[in-house]
């Protein structure tokens, strides 16, 4: 997803740069229901006879046991941790084309399996976070799997040690889980001339998923089995294309897409919307964030206490008198101006000269660092419950992001203590040297090409991309297809406002609308780091594969 200058995605911060020398475990006799262990390498040690490190030379699995209780409920599983090989688009084994880019991407992935399941009425949901170029490990250890961190709601968590607890809220009381990756994070790594090219791009980055999802659907029987897919953030925009590649590339139609946090068209972003002049889109949408951020702030001037009703109100207002107000112009009036500026005042507790100066438009950064600026202090944008001190109180924007700061320590300890203890993964003699680095991100976004080609589009790729018409063709095609987009009121990141208004404007038949629900949270962009919001989500979500596939195991 799209930041704002200087302030970082919490799932793209660390940079690691330990390369592996060695190779994974091998494994056991993998259970019928998982398929046969991977292919034996090529007669150079690598598939296709491409080079490279060890460990990219076949895929790897390790495999270990575990039981989770939730709702009460005790389920026993097996977790398989490893890699497959994915190639860039284009890609043929038989014939490679020589102008194709020519890398190769480990990809990493711990998948759940609930023992003594049928594969044909279990769900499988592929879960992946955004970035782009993030590691699952925010899904993974916050939300859906069997294991949670515990980290303290809206407030810094205080250092080591933490505390990793059973997850009461997990998700495989309802679907098996595999956990993916992005090309260049975890313990994948990506090699090879044009690499950068290969996989770091909207399109690109895609198309790798999509090859693992059909990967690892054959590689473990797994077919004929209700498919989902999970993503956040910039995992959302992924998805819209891989439901739509993966009916019209691999023949693959899925039961549900499940979104969190959505950004869909990158025009909508509140975060750099002064970039585009004579869109003003992106202000109308943010608005109800903003004001929800201020209301839980307590920086209204006359604060409600119903906040529902008063988002309602709020939604009212941005799609009628505000975008009057932002369609006008230069033209508006003085007294229109004046009228505006008061009246997003009453709704975002920003000074009316502010806002005036600002000429009605104020965008996500700036909001951020002014709502609490008379206290020196900025708020999160991911989750705007956060604050921190400003690095730089004369600063138009804030330097960092409160809530990341405040959280990702949290997650990189305990998925590197949970990966070398529980999943035995890393930390081997069979590794080399008996160390591999967990990488939180590919550190890529500066290398990113957002460019996308839509369905059916003549000509190459445009800039920013806009997913909305992949997920209408998937839809359009699978008209059984279902959607779940669930959403933080306190979102400054991809305000839920942008998601409702993106559901709303998806080139659908209006009959195929009934196949989209969406669900909000008093939560902010990662909605599980809301405990209470987590509760929901899970049974919100749980619910949703229950209902969109014939039977339950």
């Amino acid at each position: 997803m799209v930041r704002f200058k200087q302030a970082p995605k919490l799932s793209a911060i660390l940079g690691l740069t330990t390369l592996l020398a060695g190779t994974a475990l091998a494994a056991p006799d993998m259970p019928p229901h998982m398929g046969p262990p991977p292919p034996p390498p090529g007669p150079d040690g690598g598939p296709g006879g491409v080079p490279g490190p060890a460990f990219l030379m076949k895929p790897q699995h390790v495999l270990s046991e575990g039981s989770v209780t939730i709702r009460g409920q005790a389920i026993p599983y097996q977790t398989e941790s490893g890699t497959l090989i994915i190639h860039p688009a284009g890609w043929d084994d038989a014939n490679p084309d020589p102008k194709a880019p020519q890398a190769v991407a480990s990809v990493f992935y711990v998948a759940y399996f609930k023992k003594g399941a049928h594969p044909e009425n279990r769900p499988i949901t592929f879960v992946y976070n955004g970035g782009p170029g993030s590691s699952t490990v925010w899904l993974h250890m916050g939300a859906l799997g069997p294991k949670r961190v515990v980290t303290v709601d809206d407030q810094p968590t205080p250092a080591a040690p933490y505390k990793v607890v059973n997850n009461d809220d997990s998700l495989l009381d309802a679907t098996d889980l595999v956990f993916i990756d992005a090309p260049g994070t975890g313990y994948g790594r990506v090699i090879g001339k044009d690499r950068d090219k290969a996989f770091y791009g909207t399109d690109p980055d895609a198309a790798a998923f999509t090859d693992f999802i059909a990967q690892f659907l054959s590689r473990h029987g797994r077919f004929n089995s209700p498919k989902y897919l999970f993503g956040e953030s910039y995992g959302t925009t992924r998805s819209a294309i891989i439901a739509n590649a993966l009916r019209q590339d691999k023949g693959i139609d899925l039961n549900g897409v499940i979104l969190l946090s959505q950004i869909l068209n990158y025009g909508n972003s509140i975060d750099r919307a002064q970039n585009n002049p004579s869109n003003d889109q992106p202000y109308v949408l943010g608005l109800p964030s903003f004001a929800a951020t201020a209301w839980y702030h307590h920086k209204l001037p006359d604060q409600p206490t119903d906040l529902k009703a008063f988002l309602a109100e709020v939604e009212h207002f941005a799609l009628t008198d505000y975008t009057s107000a932002l369609q006008d112009g230069t033209g508006i009036s003085d007294d229109k101006l004046k009228a505006t500026a008061e009246k997003l005042h009453r709704y975002t507790g920003l000074p009316v000269d502010y806002i005036i100066k600002a000429n009605l438009r104020v965008n996500g950064g700036e909001f951020a660092k002014t709502l609490l600026g008379d206290q020196g202090m900025d708020t999160g944008r991911l989750d705007s419950r956060f604050s921190g001190p400003s690095m730089d109180p004369l600063g138009q924007t804030p330097e960092y992001d409160p809530q990341s700061a405040a959280m990702e320590s949290a997650y990189v300890a305990a998925f590197n203590d949970y990966a070398h203890t529980t999943l035995h993964y890393g930390a081997d003699p069979s590794f080399g040297d008996g160390y591999m680095e967990y990488r939180v991100s590919a550190h890529s976004i500066g290398k990113w090409s957002f460019t996308h080609k839509q369905p059916d589009q003549r000509g190459p790729a445009r800039g920013e991309p806009n997913v909305l018409p992949d997920l209408a063709a998937a839809m359009k095609a699978n008209p059984a297809l279902q959607v779940m987009l669930n959403q933080g009121y306190y979102d400054l990141g991809t305000p839920y406002f942008e998601g409702v208004y993106e559901m709303r404007h998806l080139p659908i038949p209006r009959a195929l609308a009934k196949n989209i629900e969406i669900k909000q949270y008093a939560s902010g962009h990662m909605v599980y780091a809301h405990l209470p919001a987590l509760h929901e989500m899970h049974d919100n979500v749980s619910q949703f594969i229950a209902r969109t596939h014939p039977k339950s195991s």
